[in-house]
């Protein structure tokens, strides 16, 4: 089974190439650092496993994901993460990941879930699994919703509403009686807090979200 490894910190990456190389099964054929170079090397390499971070420079993980299964639905991505907030988990689902692991898994439970994932099954880890039997049981139902956005302040999130909608600084300046130096510090802090490099991600990124919650609705 070959492995592609998505991730953009080298210790992290390191052991879990070391880990696999103990393995007579699973094979490394490639490590990403960050989303684009995961979706390149995912259709140069053509893998039958994607271990995905979420949190990488350019774009995510999660949006990551679904260019991939996109374009390759036959392979499988399993999620590898900190992150262990159910939105992320949620958002992960939607975009196609087939497992999500927390990185602080042990060495057998990783080479489980690899195996299960690319066997066509579906993985979580325990803490993750508890919390999604929770979230299913709870009498309302949340939205999906892209977990970097939640960290928007209300003002960024006007903006990049007015970014999605085309406008330049200057026309958003105008709109919002501010000063376009302002505008422009918003819109960097709301590339950096999405990961993203410019705003053409940024309105991509809000608009997979919309995407996701108007599915949701109908």
């Amino acid at each position: 089974m070959n492995i592609l490894l998505a991730d953009d910190h080298p210790l992290f990456r390191g052991g879990v190439r070391n880990l696999i190389q103990t393995t007579d099964d699973l094979h490394v054929i490639g490590e990403a650092t960050t989303g684009e170079e995961a979706v390149a090397m995912a259709a140069h390499l053509q893998p039958d496993v994607i271990v995905m971070d979420i949190r990488m420079p350019g774009i995510n993980g999660i949006e990551a994901t679904r260019i991939i299964r996109e374009k390759f639905p036959q392979m499988k991505i399993l999620i590898v993460t900190m992150l262990k907030n159910d939105k992320s988990v949620l958002t992960a689902m939607q975009m196609g990941a087939r497992g999500y692991v927390l990185k602080d898994a042990g060495e057998m439970e990783l080479l489980q879930s690899i195996r299960i994932v690319g066997g066509g099954g579906a993985v979580f880890s325990s803490d993750i699994a508890a919390r999604m039997m929770h979230y299913f049981a709870a009498p309302q139902i949340q939205e999906f919703a892209n977990p970097a956005l939640d960290g928007l302040t209300g003002r960024e999130m006007e903006i990049l509403e007015h970014i999605a909608s085309g406008l330049t600084n200057s026309q958003i300046a105008a709109r919002l009686q501010l000063s376009v130096k302002t505008v422009a510090n918003h819109v960097t802090n709301i590339l950096n807090k999405l990961e993203v490099a410019d705003r053409h991600e940024a309105k991509k990124m809000l608009n997979t979200s919309r995407d996701i919650q108007g599915s949701d609705d109908e």
